[in-house]
């Protein structure tokens, strides 16, 4: 096995109305993979008949069945895979032409063992684009040091998914975050290529985004990450909400609700500006509008799940094995 090639990887399920832009866009690199995996999940749509079509006009793409969910997919596209060096997308997005050149760059000069590349939004609507500046950072605001990689835009040396025992197929949600926390306790060497962009379109609806958080945090609450994040925006919401209740009309309690919203609010507004100059003033208020109830429809989506998660976890004895197996494999190897 040649220690610098790349295989590209996926793992799709009813996805026919995204996935030829993404595999248009995997064929269209600066660097080709040397081969380009994409593993079925049990679509139900045209999904993999799609795939067939490129296959059938001479795409370099071996379509592979197999898993239930998206780690126990992934998974099972990287074990058919050849390549020693492993980089992983997902559907419903377009990779930038250099994307593979540049997440697999560090790897391949021989300065890290997992990178992790950025992703950017990109929205059809005024909401999508208040979505994405509410929820969505630039790269100047990401600490290289403590950003761990996204399953829709990463790469790592096969070695590293072999001595992780891959993506926790018991996680349903938050996976490439676990596979990257056990690739960091087994001393891999890590590295951040903002310019390594997916572009994906934001959640179209609040309905559409609360589901989406909501199974975010459900996903921390199974795994049990991010226990004090959660436990601080449980506080900081009973704060606030004791002060409305019983201070509002005193004007020291009206002052902290107001600072504490505009500090809510101020990153969102500095992307808003940064990435639609042109917005027209009244659609620019619009959105203004809108980050606020984002914001309160995204954490109360969390606040909600995280509980679930818990005790699903608590709930199920064989979870708790998974769980601690995992974690226990990443810790001994």
């Amino acid at each position: 096995m040649d220690a610098c090639s790349i295989s590209l990887i996926c793992t799709v399920r009813d996805e026919a109305d995204n996935i030829a832009e993404l595999i248009d866009s995997m064929l269209t690199q600066s660097l080709a993979p040397d081969e380009i995996v994409i593993n079925d999940c049990q679509s139900q749509d045209a999904t993999p008949q799609i795939i067939a079509r490129y296959i059938a006009a001479g795409a370099p793409i071996r379509l592979v069945r197999g898993g239930h969910n998206i780690p126990s997919g992934r998974n099972n596209a990287i074990r058919h895979a050849r390549g020693a060096i492993i980089a992983c997308t997902d559907a419903g997005l377009r990779l930038d032409p250099h994307w593979l050149a540049r997440i697999t760059a560090p790897i391949r000069q021989g300065a890290a063992d997992v990178v992790g590349g950025f992703f950017r939004p990109a929205p059809r609507s005024l909401f999508e684009l208040t979505l994405g500046a509410t929820n969505y950072r630039e790269p100047e605001e990401i600490d290289p040091a403590r950003f761990l990689p996204f399953g829709k835009s990463c790469a790592f040396r096969r070695e590293a998914w072999e001595r992780a025992g891959g993506y926790p197929e018991w996680a349903h949600h938050c996976e490439d975050v676990l596979f990257a926390l056990a690739l960091k306790r087994l001393g891999f060497r890590f590295a951040f290529a903002p310019d390594a962009l997916v572009f994906f379109r934001p959640r179209s609806s609040l309905s559409a985004f609360a589901r989406q958080y909501y199974l975010y945090a459900r996903g921390d609450g199974v795994a049990g990450l991010w226990t004090l994040r959660h436990v601080i925006r449980y506080a900081t919401y009973s704060a606030a909400g004791t002060l409305l209740l019983t201070r509002w009309r005193q004007p020291l309690a009206l002052a902290l609700i107001a600072v504490g919203v505009g500090a809510y609010v101020r990153a969102p507004l500095w992307r808003l500006r940064r990435r639609a100059p042109a917005l027209d003033a009244a659609s620019a208020l619009r959105a203004a509008l809108l980050i606020p109830v984002i914001r309160l429809v995204g954490d109360a989506a969390k606040m909600v799940g995280y509980p679930v998660g818990v005790m699903r976890r608590l709930r199920s004895v064989s979870l708790r094995r998974d769980i601690a197996r995992y974690r226990r494999g990443a810790m001994l190897q």
